[in-house]
């Protein structure tokens, strides 16, 4: 019996063999990318549609007079350490390069988003906290950032006692979502960075999205309690938010050297029928070092592998956001 039938050889975890939208887009499997490359600074508010410096193969993912439906996505795994930030921070600017107007909510109390994107926060700012326990209005805490299209809402090390703050509130799985819904329709793209964990923040968190997308390490551990994730997406679907969706599972810190990376990689397929994005991220030097610098990989190296396997992610992304508008 493999690793993936034990965990999900309990019927109650089960109920997603009916997920069907395939996502195209070429697969990326990449290498280490240990090259001493030097970092890119490029002026992304300068870059335009007809910019020579853009791939033509870009240009049909640039925001134009298409329809777009407004996504809210929460970007949730309760294992640590499989790529929920990085994805976050990664998707959201390149979403700002392709002219998306987009938003992120670090609603994680580790505030690696945060930080991610260069910004500060400490005690005497409005944080995603201020919004879910406070009743402050999203648009109150939101920051523009230095990077093109790209707001942010930041999350604080007050967020970590929030859920039992919450527990005695009223409607408290749905502070996050009455936030949302009042500036949804300012954002073609909202992404929200769930913590490690299934508690009321990442309840919240899913209440509020239209979509859920699961970054999943390519090593055994990761598969590890992503049973009761999925039960947990179930339960809410069921009695909190009918219109929550399953947009895809994300294959993280691929190393091609690891023969099980690719066992879990089959497993995970078989499990999600046609909602693996075929984009795989790989393990690279270059992914690790930008959030030193408060930069996503757009910012701090553009050329390197985990840049363009996060650009081609986001192209899928894109591309199956405009198909279910057609």
């Amino acid at each position: 019996m493999s690793v993936f039938s034990r965990i999900f050889k309990n019927k109650k975890y089960g109920g997603i063999s009916h997920l069907n939208n395939q996502l195209n887009s070429n697969k990326i499997i990449d290498n280490f990318d240990n090259k001493n490359q030097n970092t890119n600074n490029i002026n992304l508010k300068d870059v335009k549609m007809n910019d020579s410096k853009i791939n033509p193969e870009d240009k049909n993912f640039f925001k134009k007079n298409r329809s777009l439906a407004k996504k809210v996505i929460a970007i949730a795994n309760q294992k640590g350490g499989v790529g929920k930030s990085t994805t976050a921070v990664n998707l959201t600017s390149y979403l700002g390069y392709f002219g998306y107007k987009t938003l992120i909510i670090d609603i994680d109390p580790q505030s690696n988003s945060t930080s991610g994107l260069g910004i500060t926060t400490d005690s005497d700012k409005s944080s995603i906290y201020n919004v879910i326990i406070g009743g402050e209005m999203l648009a109150k805490v939101t920051i523009k950032t230095d990077f093109l299209n790209l707001d942010a809402i930041p999350s604080s090390i007050q967020l970590a006692g929030a859920e039992v703050e919450l527990v005695a509130s009223m409607k408290r799985e749905y502070k996050l979502k009455e936030a949302v819904d009042k500036i949804k329709n300012d954002y073609d793209y909202i992404i929200i960075d769930c913590p490690p964990a299934l508690g009321l923040l990442t309840i919240n968190a899913l209440s509020a999205a239209t979509e859920v997308i699961i970054p999943i390490q390519c090593e055994y551990y990761a598969l590890e309690g992503l049973g009761q994730l999925l039960h947990t997406i179930k339960l809410v679907k069921e009695n909190l938010n009918s219109e929550l969706k399953i947009a895809g599972a994300l294959m993280t810190m691929y190393d091609p050297r690891i023969k099980l990376a690719e066992q879990v990689i089959s497993e995970v397929k078989k499990y999600f029928p046609d909602k693996v994005y075929s984009t795989i991220i790989p393990r690279n030097v270059r992914l690790s070092e930008a959030p030193s610098y408060g930069k996503p990989i757009l910012s701090y190296d553009p050329e390197c592998k985990g840049a363009q396997a996060y650009k081609s992610f986001t192209k899928e992304v894109i591309e199956n956001g405009t198909k279910r508008t057609r």
